[in-house]
This record gives structure tokens, sequence and C-alpha cells, in this order.
């Protein structure tokens, strides 16, 4: 997993609980890389999940929310640092639709051997968004917050289901939008 995902998780969680906790969870969680990381570095996602539990037990939130949450974070981050992916999206609908198909593809531009989720999507109407995440990390909910905050971002009355399909070959999740 690419290191700017724990770099921008080390900031959500020193903005929740400050830099000296943040550093006695690290030392904690006993993780390989020492809980160094540099935005360009390679890290197993088992070291993010170590630390998104060790994160909860010391914040008391659930790790699912706290996946939620960090998925908003990253979705302020993505605005940030690379708004040419918003500049003629007009919706939500139309971002999320282009992640697969234009996101992905500059990504692995930059990071060839980037290990990314897939994402399927539909439109059963102008009102209604489908889309089926895959991916072989156990990510659902943080995918479930880059959703959400999508569409806040878009300032849209829109109303979000996620069903959870994930088994023991991945994470698997259908989300469906309904514009209200």
């Amino acid at each position: 997993m690419k290191g700017v995902v724990f770099v921008e998780l080390m900031g959500m969680a020193e903005d929740m609980l400050g830099e000296e906790a943040v550093d006695r969870v690290i030392d904690d969680c006993d993780l390989p890389s020492g809980g160094a990381y540099t935005s360009v570095g390679d890290y197993p996602c088992a070291e993010l999940v170590t630390l998104i539990t060790g994160f909860s037990t010391a914040t008391s939130v659930p790790a699912d929310e706290l996946q939620r949450l960090f998925g908003h974070w990253m979705m302020d981050s993505f605005r940030r640092n690379y708004p040419t992916f918003f500049t003629d999206k007009t919706n939500a609908f139309d971002m999320l639709e282009s992640v697969e198909d234009e996101v992905h593809v500059e990504v692995r531009k930059i990071y060839p051997n980037a290990e990314l989720p897939r994402f399927d999507t539909r439109r059963p109407d102008a009102d209604s968004f489908e889309m089926i995440y895959q991916s072989s990390r156990p990510l659902v909910h943080f995918c479930k917050g880059l959703v959400e905050a999508c569409v806040e971002d878009f300032g849209e009355s829109t109303s979000i289901a996620m069903e959870d399909r994930s088994g023991p070959k991945g994470s698997l999740a259908v989300f469906s939008l309904s514009r209200n």
C-alpha cells in the first residue's frame, strides 16, 4: 500500500489524539516498519489495519467508524492535492464514475505496481447510481467514507446504502446512491 495513505492516517490520528499519543500507539503496535512512513514508500496493508485498530483503542471509536472517518479525511486530501480530477465533474455521480477509468489510470502512470481496488459503476436512472467496490484489502468502511465525503463535497442531498458482501477472498461492497 502506498505510503501516502499511511502519512495521511498519521495526520488524522495526530489531529485526533496528539503526537505523543500517536507515538504510544505506534510503539504498542510493534510494526515491522517501526511506524516510520514516507509518502513514496510501500507498506503492507496489514500495518494500516493494525494502526487503525490501535487508534480505535486509543480513541474508543470503533475501527469501522475510524475507517469511515479516514475516508472523509482522504477525500479532503484528494481535493487539495489533486484538484484536476474534480475540475470537469459537476456532481458526485460523475466523480465516482471517473475513479476507475480516469483517476486510477493516472495513478497507474505514477505507480505502475500499485494494487488498486476495482470500481464498477452503473446509472439505473438519472437519480440513481450503483458502485461495486472490490479489493483484496479489508477497507470497505474506508471506501464508504470516501463515497460519503464525495457526495458532501458536491453539496448534494443523496442517500447512500452500503451492502457489505466481503468474504474470505476479499472485500466486496455494493453502494447504492439515490438523489433525494
